[in-house]
């Protein structure tokens, strides 16, 4: 599928982040000569044909008074991993959930979950809660807890990949 002049404008108009502002797909439009809806649709379709392949918010945590940032691992049965992961997920206070591939012998986790919060003791209370609402309190798992903040930034799709997906 060859990408038009103004997919490849959206593309570019998007990789920096959206616009703080009520309407950023109108102000996307804007800057490119779409309107709203033809922002949302194109995007949509970007979206669904894999050229955008993820959508979403990067929240800098410490910025807002999220300081206690912990990762939660876990040594899950692999046949219990999406049931686990799932439920953690649907915890207002998780982040992120996913599963990753264990690193035997040294790192035997399996499951992944990302909880912030202001202070060390509030995190660690939310993680006992996790655990027992997962059903995961005697399972082993390793709490680590960021030193520090790396940069957080969206996709970004060079424009020799942009060109290389509009000619597959």
């Amino acid at each position: 599928m060859e990408l038009s002049p103004q997919d490849k404008a959206l593309i570019a108009a998007i990789e920096d982040g959206l616009p703080l502002v009520s309407h950023p797909y109108e102000a996307v439009g804007n800057m490119i000569g779409l309107s709203e809806i033809e922002v949302i649709d194109r995007l949509e379709n970007l979206i669904a044909i894999g050229v955008v392949s993820r959508f979403g918010v990067v929240v800098n945590h410490r910025q807002v008074g999220y300081r206690a940032n912990a990762m939660v691992v876990w040594d899950i049965p692999d046949d219990c991993v999406a049931d686990a992961g799932r439920c953690l997920a649907e915890l207002s206070y998780v982040s992120l959930s996913y599963q990753r591939p264990r690193r035997l012998p040294d790192w035997p986790y399996n499951l992944f979950c990302m909880i912030h919060g202001r202070e060390q003791g509030a995190v660690e209370s939310l993680i006992e809660d996790a655990a027992k609402i997962a059903k995961l309190a005697d399972v082993p798992r390793a709490v680590l807890f960021s030193g520090r903040q790396f940069k957080q930034r969206g996709a970004k799709y060079s424009s020799a990949k942009v060109t290389e997906q509009s000619h597959a």
